[in-house]
């Protein structure tokens, strides 16, 4: 893993998403979106509210892409959702269904998705998969402290493995609690507007999974380009999985 990189595929039943704290102010997605509108990508024709969102990153629902992960025979770690939020209001519960159908169909894969709405995906993963499916990890974006709060919904998720993404870190975080959780990763912010992220921020919460026995990842510095400030912290790379996965470690076949 050289890159940042932790999945070996992307998956995008649905694309587009709109801001919902300082997390998003930034998102790689939105500024990728649009940057696949402009060549004439036929699923991002759709532009959201330039309040919330921005050019071809309307919330949008693919149905026709919940075959694909089928359609792979070697088993992959797959970001699911990596346009998107899945837990979005505007997926509907029953489109949420079909993609957890998807992922039992083809079992062969272990899948992970995040979200920054952890009380919806809470209410309807307890009403759709009240017994979670082994290969699926459902995790939680926490970018400062005021976030910290989105742990606790995580540990009312129904989950065969919990974890949170620490990225873009954007302060300390004294009152996040690790309790129940199965994997933390953390990284800096990328891009032409990176904000950066301190030391002093990243090292307690990697002491804490350490002394706690999770598995800690620690993806980037960031700055203008994802790899520009590496990726050592102490001087030596920090690449923790569960599930005996580690990082980039197939060959990557991505599905934008």
């Amino acid at each position: 893993m050289r890159d940042g990189t932790i999945e070996t595929a992307t998956w995008n039943p649905a694309t587009g998403c709109d801001r919902v704290s300082p997390g998003c102010d930034n998102c790689y997605a939105m500024a990728f979106a649009r940057r696949l509108q402009a060549m004439g990508s036929p699923a991002y024709t759709r532009d959201g509210d330039p309040r919330t969102s921005g050019p071809g990153f309307a919330l949008t629902l693919h149905p026709g892409r919940l075959a694909v992960p089928s359609r792979w025979r070697a088993p992959r770690l797959v970001f699911t959702g990596s346009m998107t939020d899945l837990f979005h209001p505007g997926v509907p519960e029953d489109f949420l269904a079909d993609v957890l159908e998807a992922m039992a169909r083809a079992p062969q894969h272990t899948y992970f998705a995040l979200t920054k709405r952890p009380a919806r995906m809470a209410a309807v993963l307890a009403r759709l998969a009240p017994e979670p499916l082994p290969h699926v990890w459902w995790g939680v974006t926490i970018e400062s402290n005021a976030q910290a709060g989105r742990a606790d919904r995580l540990r009312e998720t129904p989950a065969a493995v919990r974890f949170l993404s620490l990225q873009p870190l954007l302060g300390p975080l004294p009152d996040l609690d690790l309790t129940g959780l199965d994997w933390v990763y953390a990284g800096g912010e990328s891009g032409p507007h990176a904000r950066p992220m301190a030391a002093e921020w990243v090292r307690p919460v990697r002491d804490r999974c350490v002394a706690a026995g999770i598995p800690f990842l620690f993806k980037q510095w960031g700055g203008r380009t994802r790899n520009a400030g590496g990726r050592l912290l102490d001087g030596r790379t920090w690449d923790e999985m569960p599930g005996g996965w580690t990082p980039g470690g197939r060959h990557a076949m991505v599905s934008s």
